[in-house]
């Protein structure tokens, strides 16, 4: 077993199971997670009885994830990894005025298939585990020296389609004796699975949802990213109106730009006609383009109408500020990269 696999809960679980107390599950989470331990061995959990940290040994490993290779720019790291099957996945730090924010990775590849996306030209290969989300954070900390404060589950990979694991990793960051990354400060991202979405409507932490929207039409939509085939823009507003009625959280609608797609006037008055009356965030998004996928990136001009149109109609909107113009910027390009030579 991969001992960062295990929630507090699933810890106490397994020390019961062995006639243990609590109170070492509760000890070696910390030695886990805090800032000053970060265990490479259980011999170095010395609070702990010896048969214990034996047990331990024969039970579980520790790492499974390294880093092979680091790209930087003004205020952005990216980071490429390999897992012990040899597969590869990435994480990227942003450095921000409100403090350190990675976006990791959930799954090896992705099934969405997105047609603007790198990571949906290459298909899934499996889902993360568990500890394989939580050793992202744990080694960009220690490469970087630098505190991770806020976490985007927007990487490689759909989310939600690794629900399960998803969940025990947010337990794991956000709980005080392990990493203790507050909840609004954790965002998930969907390209809209809508099961999942009512699921997560139920999810007992106050983390943050945003939606890879990219078109106001289900024409559109449908154009460029299949799970529009699948689940129509009212299943998925309708969803997202029960989202908001459980949990009263403010969601937020991510919209790549592409060149003669989806940026023209008409889509942004057809996005403000969407989206009107609702509690939403709207965070456009300039293009990272490749060299594997035809699409291109608006015009400064055209996306800066876009953005007019949308303040003129009362809908809260930013242009995310861009990292990495001059790396392998777009998600699942630096895996390509390393992959297809």
């Amino acid at each position: 077993m991969y001992i960062y696999d295990l929630t507090l809960e699933k810890l106490i679980d397994y020390f019961l199971k062995h006639d243990e107390k609590k109170f070492y599950a509760t000890e070696l989470f910390k030695w886990l997670y805090e800032e000053n331990k970060r265990l490479t061995d259980f011999d170095l959990a010395t609070n702990l009885k010896k048969e214990i940290r034996e047990k331990l040994k024969e039970d579980f490993t520790i790492s499974t994830i390294e880093i092979v290779n680091k790209e930087s720019a003004p205020d952005v790291l990216k980071y490429l990894f390999r897992l012990n099957d040899c597969e590869h996945i990435e994480a990227v730090l942003m450095k921000h005025d409100y403090g350190n924010s990675l976006c990791i990775s959930s799954q090896v590849g992705c099934n969405m298939g997105c047609k603007f996306c790198e990571s949906g030209r290459r298909k899934k290969v499996r889902n993360l585990r568990v500890g394989e989300m939580v050793e992202q954070i744990l080694l960009v900390e220690q490469e970087s020296g630098l505190k991770i404060s806020h976490i985007v589950i927007m990487g490689i990979g759909e989310p939600f389609d690794n629900y399960d694991n998803i969940c025990d990793f947010i337990k794991i960051i956000n709980h005080p004796k392990g990493l203790n990354i507050g909840a609004r400060h954790i965002t998930v991202s969907t390209c809209g699975l809508v099961p999942k979405i009512l699921e997560f409507s139920d999810f007992p932490y106050q983390v943050n949802l945003a939606i890879s929207l990219h078109a106001p039409t289900d024409a559109l939509r449908k154009t460029i990213m299949p799970i529009a085939k699948v689940y129509s823009l009212k299943d998925l507003m309708n969803s997202l109106d029960i989202y908001y009625k459980k949990t009263k959280r403010r969601i937020t609608f991510e919209y790549i730009l592409l060149d003669n797609v989806n940026d023209s006037e008409k889509d942004a008055l057809a996005l403000a006609k969407l989206l009107k009356g609702k509690n939403a965030y709207v965070n456009l998004i300039p293009y990272n383009e490749t060299s594997t996928l035809q699409f291109k990136r608006s015009n400064p001009l055209k996306i800066a109408r876009f953005y007019d149109i949308l303040k003129k109609n009362n809908i809260t909107v930013t242009i995310r500020r861009e990292f990495g113009g001059t790396i392998s910027a777009a998600c699942g390009q630096l895996r390509s990269k390393k992959e297809e030579v």
